[in-house]
Formats: structure tokens, C-alpha cells, sequence
């Protein structure tokens, strides 16, 4: 298996996504969500617009996602990290469009991440992608990255 069918796949298992950003005074932020993706590795998610993440997002686009199955045993996890750049959806066609990549058989009207309704989706758009391999330096195991392209 290739290195990005195994980011592809990794990605298409785990349903939440670690979401690292950044204020704009430079204090970090993590927060795990529960996320979907399109065919171009574009990921989405419904978060509330007070959430620290959601305003560090308009305050500053680039986040950190990192997608790991943390229920294997030590030593044999994989792990997708990607650098991208994220916002909020505003426009209703977006949204549905956003939307229509949900997994799930409940698919909410876009009006309800519109307007006065306290939620709204966002997108994060990648960057570069990157998987967790084994390395070796002076005899010692390292955990390296090796750069996937996911971007069609």
C-alpha cells in the first residue's frame, strides 16, 4: 500500500479530526471535532461561532489538523497530518455543497448554518499532507513524516 492510500484511508476511518489554531495574540488552541471531507481532502465541520477555535479561525486562517487512531496498540499507529488554511462558509450554495459530503442519512438544511442560528460550517483547505513512518537515526527509532499528495 502506498504511503497516500494509507493517508487515504486513514482518512476515510477516523471521523474526528484534532483541529490546532492560533489566536490572534498567538496562544495556541486544540480541539478535537467531528469532521468530513470531500474528494479533494477539503474538510468540514459545524462548530458554534463563539468556540475559541471558530473566532481563532477568523482571526487567523492556518490551522493544524492532525487525524490518528489512538486506539491501536503503542508502536503501530498512523497518523495524517495536514497544514491548511480554514474558514467559514457563508454562502448557501457552499454550504450545501459542504454538506452533500456528509457520510451521515441526516443531512441538515444549509439555512440552519445561516443567518441569526449560532453554528455555522467551516472548511479547511490543505496545504501540504503528511504521514507518520518509522526512521532510524544512530540506531534509534524516530517517528519521521513523509510528505503525501492528497490534492487532486
Amino acid at each position: 500500500m502506498t504511503n497516500e492510500e494509507k493517508a487515504k484511508q486513514i482518512i476515510e476511518k477516523i471521523i474526528y479530526i484534532t483541529l490546532a489554531t492560533v489566536s490572534k495574540d498567538g496562544q495556541p488552541w486544540n480541539s478535537p471535532v467531528s469532521a468530513f471531507h470531500d474528494e479533494s481532502s477539503n474538510f468540514y465541520w459545524a462548530s458554534w461561532t463563539k468556540n475559541q477555535h471558530s473566532k481563532n479561525i477568523r482571526e487567523n486562517p492556518h490551522v493544524f489538523i492532525v487525524i490518528y487512531d489512538s486506539t491501536v496498540p503503542e508502536g503501530t499507529g498512523e497518523g495524517v497530518y495536514i497544514k491548511a488554511k480554514a474558514y467559514e462558509l457563508n454562502e448557501q450554495h457552499e454550504i450545501e455543497q459542504a454538506l452533500s459530503c456528509r457520510n451521515k442519512k441526516v443531512i441538515r438544511d444549509a439555512k440552519a448554518f445561516m443567518g441569526d442560528y449560532p453554528r455555522r460550517i467551516y472548511k479547511a483547505v490543505p496545504e501540504k499532507v503528511w504521514i507518520n513512518g518509522n526512521g532510524e537515526v544512530n540506531g534509534n527509532y524516530v517517528d519521521i513524516r513523509m510528505e503525501v499528495s492528497l490534492l487532486k
